[in-house]
């Protein structure tokens, strides 16, 4: 019998605020000393009163709107209560039937080009718990994690493959790093993932029962976790066994899903209404005030740079991707008037650069005016292409304006048609056979006597004028 995976995916991604949801303490927490960032309200003492950061609901709101949610003009906090020793209070202040939004929608592009819509059931917002280190002496507790603001976004059960499901998660993070609302950095714990998964027999309504793993930090775990319990659960079923709703835990050495719990369902956290946080009231101006505060979402940018600019599809998604990326294009094209040009540059010389000093896009060092300046200087046959890339990474390097290091080294194109004319005599008399070719039909024998000009002339020629005079000379 055939399966087919059903899984729906509870994504994490922490708020960056200033400050935690519930106090004062600081949200810059990565790598700060443990149990530096604390106070009684974020460790649970008793007889501590909390107070809701309007930072963190806002940036909730947001991403909402973001996802095509409503967000709703009332919403509360909840205490689910469960125990663990990385939760100091014994509950979690979440949101449980009022969520701030919910019923939105997020479309992937899947890699035959064709468009699906995830639905998105719900986002609310939570406290995190702190962090267990376990050691070979015991277990150490760092509560620096407790009480920042996560957004909890749920999906609904669409995705169906794994492919899906990366889309979905790889799309959300751009989205909130789009609106600024997440860094969304899985190497910092910034954004988690919790997965269910169940299978049914393909064409059957009903779903199977699911299991759920939970904590995974990687978009690879991500992956492979679902890889593995997609098999595991087609060969339990295969087999004549019965899939058990429970918890289950992600081993990333062995790359094996392990049982944890039996599931718990709504009344086993005995969830009621927060006593010492107000609800959440937000008025129909300010959600339009936040609607409006809104960015060029990555897939309308993609959308536009194909349609308006002339990108590939590939390229336009690539660059939409990273709205630092996004704002460099924009600004170097202006300078350079060549969309695709620009976009070749980027993509190619420059994250080339970036690549070979492992270092992340917004630790470039080159201005978008000077990659857009020196795109415009092999447009205009100033330089040819070849010299443009012998010279970009002491450009890249110092940040320098190309005109001016192209001047300095006196690397403009040779344009004298009557010196290039000699050269092209001096090529086509050193090859009478590359010539018997061209003159026989064989069009592209003429690329070989370009070459040999570009060679003689140690690519300060201009190309195109190169071409049009050995046609002429050959005619």
């Amino acid at each position: 019998m055939e399966y087919e995976p059903v899984i729906g995916l509870e994504v994490h991604a922490r708020i960056n605020s200033e400050t935690k949801l519930f106090c004062r303490c600081s949200n810059n927490i990565f790598n700060e000393k443990p149990n530096s960032h604390v106070c009684g309200i974020c460790m649970g003492f008793p007889g501590m009163l909390p107070a809701t950061n309007e930072q963190a609901v806002k940036k909730g709101a947001k991403t909402g709107l973001a996802l095509s949610c409503t967000v709703n003009e009332f919403s509360k906090f909840d205490r689910k209560s469960y125990f663990y020793p990385d939760l100091p209070s014994g509950f979690q202040t979440s949101q449980y039937d009022k969520p701030i939004a919910e019923h939105g929608k997020l479309n992937i592009t899947l890699s035959d080009g064709s468009v699906k819509e995830i639905g998105v059931t719900r986002l609310h917002l939570e406290n995190d718990a702190g962090k267990l280190t376990h050691t070979s002496g015991g277990t150490l507790v760092d509560y620096n994690r407790s009480g920042t603001p996560l957004m909890e976004i749920v999906s609904e059960p669409d995705i169906r493959s794994v492919e899906e499901a990366s889309l979905y998660v790889r799309q959300l993070q751009k989205i909130v790093r789009y609106v600024n609302t997440s860094d969304a950095n899985m190497e910092k714990g910034q954004m988690r993932f919790d997965i269910n998964v169940s299978l049914r027999p393909k064409g059957q309504e009903k779903f199977g029962t699911r299991s759920e793993t939970k904590n995974l930090n990687s978009f690879r775990s991500l992956e492979k976790a679902l890889e593995y319990e997609i098999k595991r659960q087609t060969e339990l079923l295969e087999s004549g066994g019965t899939v058990v709703q429970e918890t289950r835990g992600w081993d990333d050495d062995k790359e094996v899903t392990v049982s944890q719990r039996g599931k718990e369902e709504a009344a086993d956290y005995r969830y009621f209404p927060e006593p010492d946080i107000p609800p959440i009231i937000v008025t129909k101006e300010e959600i339009e005030q936040l609607r409006s505060e809104l960015p060029e979402l990555p897939g309308v940018k993609a959308k536009r740079y194909q349609e308006e600019l002339g990108l590939s599809v590939i390229d336009a998604n690539n660059i939409a991707a990273d709205v630092e990326m996004a704002d460099f294009f924009e600004k170097a094209t202006k300078v350079s008037g060549s969309p695709k040009k620009t976009a070749n540059w980027l993509l190619s010389e420059l994250i080339g650069q970036l690549k070979s000093y492992n270092m992340a896009f917004y630790d470039n060092k080159l201005s978008p005016e000077n990659l857009g300046k020196l795109v415009k200087l092999i447009e205009e046959g100033v330089i040819s292409n070849k010299i443009a890339k012998d010279i970009f990474k002491e450009v890249y390097q110092g940040n320098l304006d190309p005109e001016k290091v192209v001047e300095e080294k006196g690397l403009k194109v040779m344009s004298d048609t009557g010196e290039l004319e000699k050269v092209c005599q001096q090529v086509i008399d050193r090859n009478p056979a590359i010539v018997a070719d061209f003159k026989g039909g064989k069009e592209k024998a003429i690329g070989g006597l370009v070459g040999q000009v570009m060679g003689a002339t140690k690519g300060s020629a201009n190309p195109k004028m190169v071409n049009e005079i050995l046609r002429k000379l050959l005619s």
